[in-house]
């Protein structure tokens, strides 16, 4: 069909500018007809291309959501705020933040993953969702790496142990001793089973060789209130988060969870120096959107994201707040989902955990 139309396209199109007429030509009746199909499929490529070209030109043209899988206050809430109120000056169209919390994550993960991939519909991606849900759950409702695009890293802050004052401990050693003087009693809680947070907890339980029960919370606006009334003895938290808790003395910090000391609180020592050598687990948080999303969006996206997180007020108000804005391209942000999927899957496999969403 494709060759038929292009012998009789030339016949009409005798060269530029000149167009033989239908009427004058003598040619069989089943010729002119393959003549008019043909005709009218150009015309339709042609309106087609067009209309994929002003589609391109136009986005955004509806309102943006960022979709937060979290509870309102902590790192990725942030991170969405900040790039809320920057996009919504130059684009023109609102941009919503909405926190989607629950099962780790995995409730506004699949709300994205089932999104139309038209740019409209984003999600802070989590080091849990994206490299430790998928070899934490039996069973997920979306894939983990397949079913998002990447658009940018766009932070990391050290996760923080933090404990109730009133537990009576002043350093890691201290806690390790009465953790191995009452198995079982002491409990740390987290923002939810297969986060970072979570495995901070497992693998502070298998480096120190203690024993103490997990209670997963839906968030830090739910776990805070408990660790400060006492009803948990400990938080693994994201420094960002709790910074202005551990400075205003509400709360007692024994370690950040980096091999090195955090510059936002650079009193605070590590875990790793305190006897759990190597002892490392980093909360890291990035832009994704829905798969398939169009090339020309996810890059206009990254720009974004690189605009926003470069400004020196943006990245000097994060830095003082614990969080280390690092944005970069889609293929680095691929490059380290990847590996980061490696190295969480040895230690889920090594904690034993396993779960049904």
């Amino acid at each position: 069909m494709t060759a038929g139309c292009g012998f009789a396209l030339a016949l009409v199109f005798k060269a530029p500018g000149q167009i033989l007429h239908l009427s004058n030509m003598q040619l069989p009746k089943a010729f002119k007809h393959l003549l008019l199909f043909c005709l009218a499929l150009l015309v339709t490529v042609s309106v087609h291309a067009q209309s994929k070209s002003a589609a391109k030109a136009v986005w955004p043209k509806q309102p943006i959501r960022i979709i937060v899988p979290f509870t309102p206050g902590g790192a990725p809430d942030i991170l969405a705020r900040v790039l809320a109120e920057n996009w919504q000056q130059s684009l023109g169209v609102p941009v919503l933040v909405e926190n989607k919390p629950g099962y780790g994550g995995n409730i506004g993960a699949d709300l994205v993953a089932k999104s139309e991939p038209d740019g409209n519909t984003l999600l802070i991606g989590t080091v849990g969702i994206h490299a430790i849900n998928g070899a934490l759950y039996e069973k997920l409702s979306y894939d983990p790496v397949k079913d998002f695009t990447p658009i940018s890293f766009l932070a990391s802050t050290p996760n923080v142990l933090i404990v109730n004052k009133k537990l009576g401990v002043s350093n890691l050693h201290e806690l390790v001793e009465l953790a191995k003087a009452k198995p079982d009693q002491l409990t740390f809680g987290s923002s939810g089973v297969g986060t970072s947070l979570h495995m901070s907890g497992e693998l502070f339980k298998e480096m120190a060789s203690v024993q103490i029960r997990h209670i997963p919370y839906k968030g830090r606006a739910q776990s805070l209130p408990d660790l400060l009334s006492g009803r948990i003895s400990m938080l693994f938290d994201n420094l960002s988060s709790s910074l202005a808790l551990i400075k205003a003395g509400e709360v007692q910090a024994l370690g950040v969870t980096t091999l090195k000391r955090s510059h936002a609180a650079p009193e605070i020592p590590t875990l790793a120096e305190q006897g759990l050598t190597g002892f490392e687990a980093v909360s890291w948080f990035s832009l994704m959107a829905p798969a398939n999303l169009p090339p020309h969006i996810q890059r206009q996206l990254s720009r974004m994201v690189n605009h926003t997180l470069t400004n020196p007020e943006v990245k000097s108000r994060l830095l003082a707040g614990g969080l280390d804005p690092a944005p970069g391209s889609p293929k680095d942000l691929s490059r380290l989902i990847s590996s980061e999927v490696a190295k969480w899957d040895r230690v889920v496999r090594q904690s034993g955990a396993k779960l049904e969403p």
